[in-house]
């Protein structure tokens, strides 16, 4: 199967790519697009805003190349709802993935993210997948995603110990880090502070692998039934039947 992985932050591209491709299984394909005019990272709603038109348009050549899944690569799952009304295979966001995988593994998560701006978005996206009880708190430590590429910054230390006041004040039993492909971070954390830390693109490929296998395409009744072709832009109207 080809899974096609959308990322609307120009700046993660390698990694998240590099991330969906270590969890893909066997006879999976990754096809990893970048959002051409994207900002270089998505940590608010403006980027997210910025973005969507891109998420979109991506999205629909992804399809007509054969792609059978779509991962949105950025926290926030910005324009997932829209792109699932486009799409006939299944649509996965990293942080609906990564929140579901959490409250499978753990009865209280707390969710660790770059900045503060963000956190009214997971707040409401928690709220919106009925996940809210489950999730302790989420806390923002003030770095950002190019610092953690840099290992001369102190952006990891401010991320370790944000997730060590989880595990004191929130009483977490899994963290939830809210930074698109950091898998080699999510794994020394998990060792470091012993618990669970799920990281989104991992999470994502392997529901979007799942999703297929079962033979499970997106509903195309009530919410996400496609959009009249009239309401569409040319260059989308062709994932219209």
């Amino acid at each position: 199967m080809r899974i096609q992985i959308i990322n609307p932050g120009s700046a993660a591209a390698t990694r998240v790519a590099a991330a969906a491709r270590t969890f893909a299984g066997p006879g999976t394909e990754i096809a990893a697009v970048t959002v051409d005019d994207a900002p270089a990272s998505i940590e608010g709603p403006v980027e997210a805003a910025l973005a969507l038109p891109g998420i979109l348009d991506a999205l629909v050549l992804g399809a007509a190349g054969g792609a059978v899944a779509h991962v949105i690569a950025s926290f926030d799952d910005p324009g997932l709802d829209a792109a699932r009304a486009l799409a006939r295979g299944p649509v996965i966001g990293i942080g609906e993935a990564a929140f579901h995988c959490a409250s499978l593994v753990a009865g209280r998560f707390t969710v660790v993210t770059t900045h503060v701006r963000t956190v009214p978005v997971l707040a409401g996206n928690l709220d919106r997948y009925g996940l809210s009880r489950r999730c302790a708190g989420i806390r923002a430590a003030e770095v950002s995603l190019l610092a953690l590429d840099d290992p001369h910054s102190a952006a990891r230390d401010r991320v370790s110990a944000e997730i060590d006041r989880a595990i004191r004040e929130d009483r977490a039993e899994a963290i939830v880090l809210g930074m698109a492909g950091m898998v080699e971070l999510a794994r020394s954390l998990a060792i470091e502070h012993g618990l669970p830390v799920v990281e989104g693109v991992s999470a994502a490929v392997r529901l979007a692998e799942g999703l297929v296998a079962l033979g499970l395409p997106t509903s195309k009744i009530g919410g996400w039934a496609p959009p009249r072709r009239k309401s569409l832009p040319p260059r989308l109207a062709g994932a219209v039947d």
